[in-house]
C-alpha cells in the first residue's frame, strides 16, 4: 500500500513539473491541464506495461528481438493514440499534416527516449537488489557452514564407534541392526554428501525415508504414517535438507490422542508438469495448552526457500482443526 501510494506521489509531482515547464504554451490553464494529464498517464502506462512485462518477460529471457519490435510497437501504438486524443482536446485537424516532424518528435522519439531511460533505471535497481540477495544467500550459507563446523564431530571416529555397536548387537535383532544402518546412512548423507550446492532428488528422498523408517520404530504401533513418492519423482537436483524441516516438523508436533486413536502422517512426493510437489500432512494436538505448531525450522525453511527459489516456488501452510498440512511447489 505504501509503495501504491509513492507510485502516486511520483507521478502527481511529475504532472506538476510538466504542467508548470508547459503551461504558457497553451491558450488556457484548463486547456494545459487536460493536456498535461494525458500525456503523463500516456507516459506512467507506457513505462508500466514495458518495465512489468516486457522487461521480465523478454529481455531478462534474452529475447532481444521480440522485446525491440515489441518495445517500439508499443511506443508507436501509445504514441499514435496519444496524437489522436491531443487532437480532439485541441480541436487539431490531423488531416493536414501540419508541423508532422514536431508531431512524430513530441509523441514518439520524446516517448522513446523516456520509457528507455526508465528501462536503464529498472535495470539497476533490479541489478544491485539481485546482488543484495546474492549477498545474503552467500552470507546464510557462510554462517550454516560455520554452524555445521561447530558441530560436526570425527566422522571417522563416529562410523568406526557405530560399527562397533553394530556387531555387539545380537545376529538376530534384525530390526536394531537395520536401524543402525539407517542411522548410519543419514549421518553419512549429513557428513559428505550435503556440502554441495545441490544433490539428486533421489538422494534427498533416502535420507527422509531412512527418517521415516527410524521414526516409525519410536511411535506407537497404531500410529498411520505413510510416504509417497511417485517413480517420477528423479533426474532433477534441489538444495540438500530443504524438505526436512516439514517432515521433521510432522513428527514434532503429531497429538497425543490416546484411547487409540490414530495419529496420522501423510507424506507425498510427486513431479507433474515440471514441477516438483511435495507435500506433509499430520493430526496435532488441538488442546488450548499445546505449543504453537512450527518455530525455527520453519521459519528457516521458508528463509532458504524466498533467497533460493524467489518467484519459483509456492509454500502453503495451513491449520484447520487436528490437522497441519504443508503444500509446497517447485518449478524445476
Amino acid at each position: 500500500m505504501r509503495t501504491k501510494l509513492y507510485h502516486i506521489l511520483f507521478w502527481c509531482l511529475v504532472a506538476g513539473i510538466w504542467f508548470y515547464l508547459r503551461y504558457q504554451d497553451y491558450s488556457s490553464l484548463r486547456l494545459a491541464a487536460q493536456v498535461t494529464v494525458i500525456k503523463v498517464i500516456d507516459l506512467a502506462l507506457l513505462i508500466y506495461f514495458v518495465n512489468l512485462v516486457l522487461v521480465p518477460k523478454l529481455l531478462y529471457r534474452k529475447k532481444y528481438g521480440w522485446f525491440a519490435v515489441t518495445f517500439i510497437s508499443a511506443v508507436a501504438i501509445t504514441s499514435f493514440i496519444k496524437m489522436l486524443v491531443l487532437a480532439r482536446v485541441q480541436h487539431d485537424d490531423l488531416s493536414t499534416f501540419t508541423n508532422v516532424k514536431q508531431k512524430v518528435y513530441n509523441n514518439f522519439v520524446t516517448q522513446f527516449f523516456l520509457v528507455l531511460a526508465s528501462i536503464g533505471l529498472k535495470s539497476v535497481f533490479d541489478y544491485l537488489r539481485l546482488q543484495r540477495k546474492m549477498a545474503e544467500v552467500a552470507k546464510e550459507k557462510a554462517e550454516a557452514e560455520l554452524n555445521f563446523l561447530k558441530s560436526q564431530i570425527n566422522p571417522h571416529f563416529l562410523f568406526n564407534s557405530l560399527n562397533s555397536v553394530y556387531f555387539l548387537i545380537d545376529k538376530e535383532n534384525t530390526e536394531a541392526r537395520q536401524a543402525l544402518n539407517k542411522f548410519s546412512d543419514m549421518l553419512r548423507y549429513q557428513l559428505y554428501e550435503c556440502n554441495d550446492d545441490k544433490i539428486p532428488i533421489e538422494k534427498e528422498i533416502g535420507y527422509l525415508n531412512d527418517y521415516v523408517a527410524l521414526q516409525k520404530l519410536r511411535r506407537e504401533a497404531h500410529d498411520d504414517i505413510e510416504f509417497n513418492c511417485a517413480e517420477n519423482v528423479k533426474d532433477f537436483s534441489i538444495e540438500p535438507l530443504l524438505l526436512m524441516p516439514f517432515v521433521e516438523n510432522s513428527f514434532k508436533h503429531l497429538s497425543h490422542f490416546g484411547h487409540g486413536r490414530k495419529n496420522l502422517i501423510r507424506i507425498s512426493a510427486t513431479r507433474v508438469n515440471g514441477e516438483f510437489n511435495f507435500s506433509v500432512m499430520n493430526t496435532i494436538d488441538y488442546t488450548s495448552t499445546r505449543k504453537p505448531v512450527g518455530g525455527i525450522g520453519l521459519k528457516n525453511a521458508k528463509r532458504r526457500l524466498e533467497l533460493l527459489y524467489n518467484g519459483k516456488h509456492n509454500l502453503e501452510i495451513n491449520e484447520t482443526g487436528d490437522l497441519f498440512t504443508v503444500e509446497l511447489k517447485i518449478k524445476i
